[in-house]
């Protein structure tokens, strides 16, 4: 059976750790009493009679050695009772809930008391401020949601009288042929789109006509902002100027007649795509441009962004629910948690009278008493049900209770026979090509550099997943909450076990290839060196395969989150997309790699096997210069969007300038490669000792947070998730080293072709290496940051809101 303490600490909330009861120091003052009351046991044996019936009532109750001062502060204790009951029953209340509970029969026990009152109070206020903040979010979205129908039935009854008008509009204009009217073209997009501006009212033939929409557009406007002005949003600097009639009781058609809609209200839908940017761009443009107020695209109110609007209401519903399952989990765990270790304090103390006082005093607590927050998710529930699931609780329940994935021995299995599988072929494939000579001196170059290029790409990409797998696993061991750092689902996010199995189908399919294509040069098998780019065409479609086989939701999250990264810096930056864009700058050889594999199969040299076609062009070169740079420019760019974005944070510059200066240093280290003289020499020493400088120290103290000179733990930081701490020195030294690698750029050592493609190729596996290594620590550091904040569940932005107007 596993011990409550284990099952206490894995199912806390790792976010709000510092907030539940700290279970193990109680437990450590129950053995200090226990201990305590063993020694006193071998010096004095204490009256048990004495102890059972004062534990619970005396000022001081007895003491190991004074037994003569328990006597004398039994007698003492009566007027104290006699006060007691003479008092209000508040006052009553507050004694035996402050003064009984901390009064003890011994000094440990007393310990004991006053920090199980002050975790008491520490878990009361930390549920109370989340209560009130999950209740006010609650109430917002209840707001939000109300005008979100107000706005689609307006919406919805709006492209009804629009079609009626424009019925109307057909056949005045069939009436009169000489005359066609002309429908604004912005009418269908914009929910005030009744309103004409004057320039489409000259356009239009009828001039009943014109009065009818302008009279259907004003009757709009007013009920949206009526329908705003309810739901609490009011209009600063702006009113509904409405159409003047004169004494035949026709509107006129005037400049002051026209509707005057503030641009106070708008649903703030955030720039994170570049669609979303440009169209924000241009709502900004219009309204500083628009002459006058007569515009019904002043409003920006179409349904394009009421649905994006629907949306971030549905997602805000399901953190709040996410919140007060957390919140009830919290509650839960700390009731259980004060039970048990009161349990034990009885059992060793004896006392009764002061353990069940402190029970009550748990359960009027709010966090165990209070059922608002049962009572709000019941609403969500219901209000989820109804507004987003269409009154299906199936689909409602997957959306706020994502079931976890079942770990099957099918995957373990799979593991284990691709990994088997893949050894077993790499055997083979190596005594083949000993024995047909084709990595010697004089084996055939033209084979050599296909193959490795080719298996360079997939060796390092199943190093880089394997690696990944490893933080996975590390990362659920020490409860780091990567998915939710990440912003992954956790119904269809990667396991370790996931990222081991992909790792190990890519070599073994690799390996299988190298082989038949081994036997098929044997065999002197027309294009068998077409076999390597099948295999990387086959990659492709499967990294783009439609349906739900392989890993969709991963391969369709990857392809997401580097677009992001190409297009940088138009796309919001999340955590995921900087993340990337680190792996992808340990990735450069990989690239090149990639570069050439392009070349080779798409040039055709595949016939000739020209090598040197790819190699020798400028062309090439000049790619290749770019690719380098291409991972740096783009992590620059992520923190200049970010530094936009985050109220011109310094650090983000700070950040930006280290890429900046990895790019420096590694154009001077191509120009060295080009002309290899005593000045480049120095230049490469020079740029890439300053760059690796920058990169250590951003490395240590910026995203793994440590080298504190001021932290408890000597040049770490205060709170670490390893317990062993030699564990970080170690790593440290180990980033250090591995960033050193670029030495070896400016060491003349000579060395065959095959020596020194396998010098390259180990190189890039360290740089791979190190960045699997820094990954844990760059995310242990966010978890702890975050974890200070008390942030268990995202913050969904609500689009609904009054901009602020001078």
């Amino acid at each position: 059976m596993v011990k409550f303490s284990r099952e206490y600490e894995a199912s806390i909330i790792p976010e709000w750790k510092a907030a539940f009861v700290d279970y193990k120091c109680l437990k450590k003052l129950i053995k200090r009493i226990k201990i305590g009351r063993r020694d006193a046991g071998h010096h004095l044996p204490p009256p048990t009679s004495l102890v059972c019936k004062e534990s619970g009532s005396s000022g001081y109750g007895f003491s190991v050695l004074d037994p003569v001062r328990a006597l004398a502060t039994r007698f003492a204790a009566k007027p104290a009772l006699a006060q007691a009951h003479a008092a209000s029953p508040e006052e009553e209340s507050s004694e035996s809930d402050s003064g009984e509970l901390v009064r003890s029969t011994d000094k440990h026990e007393r310990e004991f008391l006053e920090k199980a009152d002050e975790e008491l109070e520490k878990v009361n206020k930390f549920y109370a401020s989340q209560e009130a903040e999950l209740l006010a979010r609650g109430e917002a979205l209840t707001e939000q949601l109300r005008i979100l129908a107000d706005v689609k039935r307006i919406l919805a009854d709006h492209a009804a009288s629009y079609r009626r008008v424009r019925g109307r509009l057909s056949r005045a204009a069939s009436e009169p042929p000489s005359h066609s009217p002309s429908v604004n073209g912005s009418s269908g997009r914009h929910l005030l789109s009744g309103l004409a501006s004057p320039q489409s009212m000259s356009a239009d033939g009828s001039v009943e006509a014109q009065q009818a929409r302008v009279a259907e557009g004003a009757a709009v406007a007013e009920e949206v902002m009526a329908a705003l002005e309810r739901n609490g949003v009011s209009f600063v600097g702006g009113g509904l100027a409405k159409a003047k009639k004169d004494g035949s009781g026709k509107l006129l058609m005037g400049r002051g007649a026209l509707l005057q809609l503030p641009a106070t209200v708008r649903i703030d839908i955030p720039p994170t795509s570049p669609g979303r940017a440009a169209l924000k761009v241009w709502e900004e443009l219009v309204n500083v441009l628009r002459k006058d107020g007569a515009d019904p695209a002043a409003a920006f109110v179409h349904r394009k962004k009421v649905q994006h609007a629907e949306k971030n209401i549905r997602d805000a519903f399901m953190a709040l629910y996410r919140g007060l399952e957390l919140l009830k989990k919290f509650s839960s765990l700390n009731v259980k948690a004060f039970t048990k270790i009161l349990k034990k304090f009885v059992k060793v103390s004896e006392q009764q009278r002061g353990t069940d006082l402190f029970s009550e005093k748990v359960k009027r607590s709010p966090f165990s008493s209070s059922d608002k927050v049962l009572q709000l998710a019941d609403e969500v529930e219901y209000v989820f049900l109804r507004h987003f699931a269409g009154n299906d609780r199936k689909v409602a329940m997957k959306y706020l209770k994502p079931q976890q994935p079942r770990n099957t021995h099918m995957i373990t299995f799979l593991v284990g026979l691709f990994t088997g599988t893949f050894v077993s072929l790499f055997v083979i494939y190596a005594i083949l090509a000993h024995v047909a000579g084709i990595f010697s001196s004089t084996g055939n170059t033209a084979y050599m550099e296909i193959v490795y290029h080719v298996f360079s790409v997939f060796a390092l990409i199943s190093l880089h997943v394997f690696l990944y797998g490893c933080n996975l696993f590390m990362w659920k061991s020490t409860r780091i909450s990567h998915n939710f750092i990440f912003d992954f689902s956790s119904s269809t996010a990667l396991t370790h076990r996931d990222a081991f199995l992909m790792s190990a189908s890519i070599m073994c399919t690799v390996v299988a290839a190298l082989v038949i294509n081994l036997f098929l040069r044997n065999a002197s098998a027309t294009y068998a060196n077409a076999l390597p780019g099948a295999l990387l065409l086959l990659s492709t479609g499967a990294l783009f395969c439609p349906f739900n086989i392989f890993y969709r939701s991963t391969r369709y999250c990857f392809l997401r989150v580097m677009r992001n990264i190409v297009f940088s810096p138009f796309y919001k930056v999340l955590m995921a997309d900087f993340f990337m864009a680190d792996q992808l700058t340990s990735q450069i050889p990989l690239l090149r790699h990639m570069e050439f594999a392009a070349c080779y199969f798409m040039a055709g040299t595949f016939q000739t096997h020209a090598y040197a076609t790819c190699t020798n062009s400028q062309q090439y070169k000049h790619l290749a210069y770019v690719i380098s740079f291409l991972p740096y420019y783009w992590r620059a760019m992520q923190c200049l969007r970010r530094y936009l974005e985050e109220g011109h944070d310094i650090n983000q510059l700070a950040n930006a300038g280290k890429y900046v200066s990895a790019m420096v240093a590694a154009a001077v280290r191509f120009k060295y490669a080009a002309t290899q003289t005593p000045f480049w020499v120095c230049m490469v020493i020079i740029s890439s000792s300053a760059a690796t400088i920058y990169q250590l120290y951003w490395d240590f103290v910026m995203d793994w947070g440590l080298l504190n000179p001021k932290s408890k733990n000597l040049w770490l930081r205060d709170e670490l998730v390893l317990k062993n701490k030699s564990i970080y020195y170690v790593s440290m030294m180990l980033n250090l080293a591995l960033r050193l690698a670029w030495t070896q750029s400016v060491m003349k050592v000579r060395l065959g072709k095959v020596e020194s493609r396998l010098l390259d190729f180990s190189l890039a596996s360290l740089e791979i290496i190190r960045r699997g290594h820094w990954n844990f620590y760059r995310l242990e550091n966010e978890h702890l940051n975050n974890a200070g904040k008390f942030r268990a569940v995202k913050t969904v932005p609500l689009p609904f809101r009054e901009l602020e107007t001078d």
